[in-house]
């Protein structure tokens, strides 16, 4: 009996565990009306991180139904390594197949901007209607940062002499009065040193949208701070992507903590990477354009700055109409101890010049020439420059990649500014000068300790950057410069062979050409040296070396570039 009730409680569990794994199973299985558990998981994933599913054809699926953060389709440029991009989005094996492959897709890349991308927006031209106020024009006063405070409309703050000591120690560290700079607000009205005409141009809408680069090392708090300010104050919301500030290696306590928590208060608008080694302002800047995704133009701006009621519209018009433009404002003086605004000397009867250079490549501005003004139709038109001088300028992203940003050994600082304008002009480009778009710039003052390079750049880093511009592009014209500076001749200058495949794919303009056709001006206001006929070292009698001690010129390890002295210039006629 006892093994009767045993066995028909076996058999009771046995059929009871059976039925419940069915009546589990039958509550897991979607009934028809539903939706399977991993659709749902589809669902709350879409929720949670609205981003549309891309289909085959890489374009998004019910794409109205999301608002981008940017209101134009960003493409990236050869920049992009497609192979971590992949990795990335763990990409499988048919999008490889789709895509061509690792090596070929990177190849295929690489060779679409052998020649430029076509421009394929169309933008109406500016329209000068004389009287009427232009459609970017403020329509009210700008307002003051502080109502009669110091330095509002760009007046001189002149201080008492109970603050001689700290001006001065401000300008040894900064290069400027930082004691007058934190008693102004950082969003001072400033005045407008335009031509009456700016006023009235009125501007396509559809302009291209900017992030500004904004490079630093070691800048005083108030007048960075006050670039940035200037910068949110005076551009449209719409067309101002992003300020991206670019910490070259400062160790200052307040571009730190102090900076990431300030920059908060614009909720992403600005952001703020930081190098692991200080790179010079040159390198900087290209890093600058890696980290900027978000606008269409580049504008780079120096780190005390101040922009001018309706500087952006007439700056990125231009590159708007045609791509392949870089333009440049007009710079004004920021006192460095006042911090009044005022036109730089020199050029035309309008202030306007054009930048040029000597033949030692010290930057040079010269009055436009009666050429540039008859290719006007207005004196308020953009017109053509030789040359930037480098730290304030516009250009399309995509452009400034296919252009190769600056030259990779160009280190610190100078020459960029020529070697960006030449790469322009001679490979098929314009650089042009914007009367109607201005910038304040505060240079730096006498007794500025400076910023010395680092240890490893080694020494004379902007003579070496002048001899690897002129060798690249210079051309036969070379022989001026190293005329002029005979102590760079031995200068060894790296490799450039990339820079001049370059110009070969690129199928880049001479130097010849662009001294007759651009800078015909130069020689005019600079003429050509006499060219050096022969090179040698001229020793005095008591002082010639002994067979014994010279070095030989057989050894291998004693090149001429590398190790030899600099060498006396002697000019035979």
């Amino acid at each position: 009996m006892r093994l009767k009730i045993g066995l028909l409680l076996r058999s009771l569990l046995v059929v009871g565990s059976f039925l419940g794994l069915v009546v589990l199973w039958s509550s897991l299985s979607p009934r028809p009306d539903e939706p399977s558990p991993l659709s749902r998981m589809r669902e709350d994933r879409a929720v949670n991180n609205p981003l549309p599913d891309r289909g085959g054809n890489g374009l998004a699926l019910g794409e109205d139904r999301f608002k981008p953060v940017v209101p134009w389709p960003h493409v990236e440029g050869v920049e992009v390594d497609l192979e971590s991009i992949r990795r990335k989005n763990k990409a499988g094996p048919e999008q490889e197949r789709r895509a061509g492959g690792g090596d070929n897709q990177r190849d295929v890349m690489q060779r679409q901007y052998l020649t430029f991308k076509p421009q394929t927006l169309t933008y109406r031209d500016p329209v000068l209607r004389p009287g009427v106020l232009g459609n970017f024009e403020p329509k009210e006063p700008e307002p003051h940062g502080v109502v009669g405070g110091p330095g509002e409309k760009a007046q001189p703050l002149v201080l008492g002499p109970e603050f001689k000591h700290a001006v001065q120690a401000s300008i040894k560290e900064f290069g400027f009065n930082m004691v007058a700079s934190d008693m102004i607000s950082l969003d001072r009205s400033v005045n407008d040193l335009r031509q009456e005409e700016c006023k009235y141009w009125h501007y396509d809408e559809n302009l291209l949208t900017a992030s500004v680069v904004i490079v630093f090392h070691n800048e005083g708090w108030s007048t960075l701070m006050r670039t940035v300010h200037s910068v949110i104050k005076r551009t449209p919301r719409k067309y101002l992507a992003e300020i991206v500030l670019i910490d070259d290696f400062s160790n200052k306590e307040h571009l730190k903590g102090k900076l990431d928590e300030y920059i908060k208060l614009w909720n992403g608008l600005v952001k703020v990477f930081r190098n692991e080694r200080r790179e010079g302002l040159i390198q900087a800047r290209s890093i600058g354009a890696q980290k900027a995704k978000l606008g269409q133009v580049l504008i780079y701006l120096d780190a005390h700055c101040e922009v001018a009621a309706n500087w952006y519209a007439p700056l990125v018009a231009p590159i708007s109409k045609d791509r392949t433009i870089c333009t440049v404002p007009i710079i004004d003086v920021i006192n460095g101890n006042t911090y009044e605004i005022v036109p730089q000397g020199g050029g035309d009867e309008d202030g306007y010049a054009r930048g040029v250079w000597d033949w030692s490549m010290l930057w040079k501005r010269v009055p436009l020439t009666p050429q540039e003004k008859r290719m006007r139709k207005t004196k308020t038109e953009p017109y053509r420059s030789p040359a930037m001088a480098g730290g304030l300028f516009a250009i399309e992203r995509d452009f400034f990649f296919e252009l190769g940003l600056y030259d990779p050994g160009l280190q610190i600082w100078g020459g960029e500014n020529f070697e960006i304008s030449y790469k322009i002009w001679q490979c098929g480009g314009k650089l042009l000068f914007v009367p109607c778009s201005r910038v304040g710039h505060i240079y730096r003052l006498e007794g500025w300790q400076g910023n010395p390079p680092p240890i490893y750049v080694g020494s004379s880093p902007t003579l070496k950057n002048y001899v690897r511009v002129v060798e690249v592009w210079w051309d036969e014209y070379k022989d001026y410069f190293y005329a002029s500076r005979p102590e760079s001749k031995a200068l060894a200058y790296g490799d450039i062979s990339e820079l001049k495949k370059f110009r070969e794919d690129h199928n880049c303009k001479s130097f010849k050409w662009f001294m007759e056709e651009i800078a015909y001006d130069v020689t005019s206001h600079y003429p050509l040296p006499p060219r050096n006929v022969d090179w040698g070292e001229a020793f005095a009698p008591d002082s010639y070396p002994t067979p014994t001690s010279r070095p030989s010129s057989q050894s291998p390890l004693l090149s001429d570039q590398i190790l030899s002295p600099p060498r006396v210039k002697t000019t035979f006629q």
